[in-house]
């Protein structure tokens, strides 16, 4: 019965997942659908800009071209009529000259006739008939102005729709992440000399299936990539899964995005308890400050001390993909469903999220005028009036910069100093399985101190602030850097310090 049972909650499981699959793929093609609309609806308006565009210029090109048949006959006319102005000249003055000289053959007397002979002749040496070409200047021809556009609209009748480039394809195989960086690697399916250069889009998700269409975040896009792979750096890993999706471009036209592909990230995601801090504590998701006015007025936590006051704390399952264990504890009102608040000198905040397996790491950041401060973590019994690193179920590195600047490792009441210079910024490594915890000048990845021990129960990341602000950074995964430490800390570990101890 109860295998029956578990065998058609499987299947129910199965079902489930497979609906949820179908729906959100019925959202994809109904957005597909509405896409296709629109992006139809665009390209018969570009293509009548297109076209309009080029009537523009055939009729701008028509003018332009009559204008100058227009002015060259133009040229033409006023040069036939100039010489045709110069022809009827010319022919008065011959005329005038021809009757001169017919009446001057009909004179009697020799030396009358010998001097308008003389006279005639002088006038004809210079007259402008015999002077003036007869032949026109310009020719009547304008067949230097003809036009013969069949090779152009050959071309016009050859237009098509402009090449698109294919798709790329993700090589996922030849992706990477690590550091906080994703590298996409990607192909075309074949060759194609005209792409310009690739557009790359990403984004968060917690669902590691196809693409969500619905509450999802917008996809972040990087241009003008010309290479095929680009590194995503800086990123925060606070979600499951990164889709990324790639298009090509040329010089005209972006060709469609490739398949889609999810890319794991993991990493270690906590918040800080706002519900168990000290009530001189001001605390916002990772950021906490000290506030020495914090509490008054507000209503005191009844109720007396809880002698095991870990069994308080209420967990629920982490389902970030981050680490391969950790759990969320319940956030509810303040004393209510959690554990008691922090009191006395124990200006502390915990995460909101356990380690109980695997390989973390998360840094903080001290302000500039913090004047002491405490970072590590603890089991969940770390009592109310507790400080962390003087109980044997926490450890932490301690900054006081009261008078002097000092840095020091504390676990079990027990203090370390350390002949190092305080980094403004410290890496937190914790490997559960390994029972290790480094910190790290978080700029350098210098190593600042190592306790290593036998973790037997759930861990919190902790902080404690005085006269001063903590900022805390998670969703990052451990640094290469501080892998390769490790390792060669793990070589060398047969040398123990005073402070590492089994603590149960």
């Amino acid at each position: 019965m109860d295998e029956q049972r578990e065998t058609l909650q499987r299947i129910v499981s199965t079902l489930a997942n497979k609906n949820d699959e179908i729906h959100n793929f019925i959202d994809i093609l109904n957005n597909t659908i509405k896409n296709v609309q629109v992006n139809s609806s665009s390209a018969i308006s570009e293509l009548d800009e297109e076209f309009d565009r080029l009537y523009s210029v055939l009729y701008e090109m028509s003018g332009t071209m009559a204008n100058t048949i227009r002015q060259e006959a133009a040229h033409k006319i006023q040069a036939l009529q100039d010489q045709l102005s110069q022809c009827r000249n010319a022919l008065e003055s011959s005329e005038e000259l021809l009757e001169l000289a017919t009446q001057s053959l009909d004179i009697k007397d020799p030396v009358e006739f010998l001097k308008a002979g003389r006279e005639i002749k002088d006038r004809v040496t210079v007259a402008s008939a015999f002077r003036l070409s007869l032949k026109p200047e310009v020719s009547d021809s304008m067949t230097h102005l003809m036009v013969d556009f069949s090779m152009e609209r050959h071309m016009l009748q050859a237009m098509k729709f402009l090449p698109v480039p294919r798709a790329p394809e993700i090589d996922v195989a030849a992706c990477v992440v690590a550091d906080n960086c994703i590298t996409v690697s990607w192909g075309m399916p074949e060759e194609d000399s005209r792409i310009d250069h690739f557009v790359l889009e990403y984004r968060k998700t917690n669902f590691g299936g196809l693409p969500r269409v619905k509450d999802e975040q917008h996809w972040e896009v990087i241009d003008n990539i010309k290479a095929t792979e680009y590194t995503i750096s800086g990123l925060k890993f606070d979600k499951k899964y990164v889709n990324v999706r790639v298009k090509a471009c040329n010089k005209a036209v972006a060709g469609e995005y490739s398949d889609p592909a999810t890319l794991e990230t993991k990493a270690f995601v906590f918040s800080l308890d706002s519900t168990s801090s000290h009530l001189n504590l001001k605390v916002e998701d990772t950021y906490v400050e000290w506030d020495p006015t914090g509490g008054k007025g507000q209503l005191k936590i009844k109720g007396k001390e809880n002698k095991s006051s870990g069994q308080n704390l209420l967990l629920k399952s982490n389902r970030r993909s981050g680490t391969l264990s950790p759990k969320r504890t319940s956030v509810g009102p303040p004393a209510r469903g959690s554990r008691d608040r922090f009191v006395g000198e124990s200006y502390t905040v915990l995460g909101d999220t356990t380690i109980e397996s695997g390989q973390h790491y998360w840094e903080v950041k001290a302000q500039k005028d913090c004047k002491s401060y405490s970072v590590g973590v603890t089991y969940r019994n770390l009592g109310k009036f507790d400080q962390l690193g003087k109980t044997s179920s926490s450890w932490c590195i301690h900054i006081n910069n009261w008078l002097q600047t000092i840095l020091s490792a504390k676990h079990s009441n027990k203090t370390k100093t350390l002949d190092t210079p305080v980094p403004d910024r410290v890496g937190v490594y914790c490997d559960f399985d390994g029972g290790q915890l480094s910190f790290y000048n978080a700029n350098s990845k210098e190593l600042l101190y190592t306790f290593r021990t036998k973790f037997t129960q759930p861990l919190l990341p902790g902080f404690m602030t005085w006269c001063g602000g903590l900022t805390v950074s998670t969703g990052l995964q451990v640094p290469s850097a501080v892998s390769m430490v490790q390792k060669s800390e793990n070589r060398l570990s047969g040398s123990t310090n005073s402070l590492n101890n089994i603590a149960y």
